[in-house]
């Protein structure tokens, strides 16, 4: 939404919006665009009366505003309607989809054709280092989009990535997800199936497949797509694979095989085995855009990541704090893996808040313990909003515990982010990793966990000096 924002006032609409809470990046993202964000919701941030209100997806019947838009019949409409509207139509559209990486993947697709000088547009659903934003309008042709599975509006319950018609596309996962639209892996997966049905004979569909069972899903979903398909990864119906793979601490190399025969040889500063795989999507579907090997290698070696996707937040006493938006299990356990591979002498602490409808709920509650067991030391804060979630469906913190502590790690819970620094502030020591994972604020903890160690080392030199 705030980058929709952004995009409408580059096109000349005067905009302003409303949130129960904004917090970084979009706030301050937004605020530098000079758009206004009113706080809380009220009626009156519908004064003047616009012209189009553009209701987004966390809204429901009862929100004062969205009430007032109905009373008084004030046009309203989704994001992915005025997206499509607006700034798809007459444009060749490429949607990157799938349970897990589409940011990061959409982002590295924007900067590889940003590289080649086409002038594309974009639209993430993060803050793209690269381009300091969510979002460009280019005079080119393309439209390289992130491509959401979830719902639309409160009035179109369907996936919004329907509303895109892709061109081409990039599937990297299909996982169950979002317990709260979803009844399960199935309707995740005809969700998916509808998207692969909207591609035209002329596109193309670059897919993950790993060769196991975790792949099985997205193999179904593309069976029946009626244009080329191009599988990567470990498969053996892969075209594109990986070879010579070396997760550095401060760099990420390896090579990429087409067809069997070596294409290419990568490297860029991110960590994680899954970014790789990534990077070999975007690059699978540049190469078929008429794209060089050369310009992206160029642009991976200069690609700088997504805001909160392993994003070093604080270097404090040697402690090195970091920000993730990881909230499926799936994500967390490749989230620590790669941070595992980047800082293999560290202890590495997991502090995360269970905030997304899916991480509240115990559907997938043994991945997450066997997921947060990878770590050395596990916190956990309480379940976000836990009374939203019927206490039958509601994850269970203690069993989780429970079953981390049957691991061999130390796992605790807390009861808020600040319960959490007052707890392991006085724990950490030099060379420790602290990763902090969330789909939300979580209380502040990414500035109050480093401002508290920084207060800590200034009280220790106090004592130190001589009186």
């Amino acid at each position: 939404m705030a980058s929709l924002a952004g995009m409408l006032q580059e096109r000349g609409f005067r905009v302003t919006g409303s949130d129960a809470a904004a917090y970084p990046p979009m706030s301050t993202f937004l605020e530098s665009l000079g758009i206004p964000v009113a706080q809380p919701f009220a009626e009156t941030n519908l004064d003047p009366r616009p012209d189009l209100v553009v209701v987004g997806n966390a809204l429901s019947r009862g929100n004062v505003e969205l009430e007032r838009v109905l009373d008084e019949r004030i046009p309203f409409c989704s994001l992915p309607q005025i997206l499509h509207d607006e700034f798809l139509v007459g444009k060749e559209v490429l949607v990157v989809a799938g349970t897990h990486g589409k940011t990061t993947t959409t982002s590295m697709l924007a900067w590889i054709f940003e590289t080649a000088g086409l002038q594309s547009s974009f639209l993430i659903g993060g803050i793209a280092e690269n381009f300091g934003r969510s979002f460009g309008l280019g005079d080119g042709k393309h439209f390289i989009l992130e491509g959401d599975e979830y719902d639309t509006a409160f009035f179109d319950k369907g996936p919004k990535f329907l509303h895109y018609f892709p061109d081409s596309l990039i599937l990297t996962s299909v996982e169950f997800d979002h317990a709260d639209i979803y009844k399960d892996l199935d309707a995740v997966e005809t969700a998916f199936k509808r998207l692969v049905n909207l591609v035209p004979r002329r596109g193309r569909i670059i897919a993950f497949d790993s060769g196991d069972i975790s792949s099985e899903s997205l193999n179904r979903c593309v069976q029946k797509a009626f244009c080329p398909v191009e599988r990567y990864g470990a498969s053996n119906r892969a075209s594109w694979k990986i070879a010579n793979l070396k997760l550095g601490e401060d760099r990420t190399s390896w090579s990429v095989l087409r067809d069997g025969k070596p294409w290419a040889d990568f490297e860029f500063p991110l960590g994680g085995e899954y970014n790789v795989w990534n990077a070999t999507a975007a690059a699978a579907l540049a190469a078929n855009y008429g794209i060089s090997k050369d310009v992206i290698a160029k642009a991976l070696e200069t690609f700088r990541s997504v805001k909160r996707r392993l994003e070093v937040k604080a270097h404090v006493n040697g402690i090195t704090i970091i920000d993730d938006f990881a909230h499926h299990p799936t994500a967390i356990e490749q989230t620590i893996l790669a941070l595992r591979a980047r800082y293999p002498k560290s202890r590495l602490w997991v502090v995360l808040e269970p905030r997304s409808n899916t991480m509240r709920r115990n559907v997938l509650q043994d991945a997450l313990s066997r997921s947060l067991a990878l770590a050395d030391h596990i916190v956990i804060a309480a379940i976000f909003k836990s009374e939203a979630i019927p206490e039958a469906e509601r994850l269970d913190l203690n069993r989780v515990i429970d079953e981390i502590q049957k691991r061999g790690k130390q796992a605790r819970i807390f009861a808020d982010a600040d319960a959490i620094v007052n707890a392991i502030a006085p724990e950490l020591r030099e060379r420790d990793v602290v990763a902090i994972l969330s789909n939300g604020g979580f209380g502040g903890i990414y500035e109050k966990l480093p401002q508290r160690l920084r207060g800590s080392a200034v009280q220790a030199l106090g004592v130190q000096e001589p009186a």
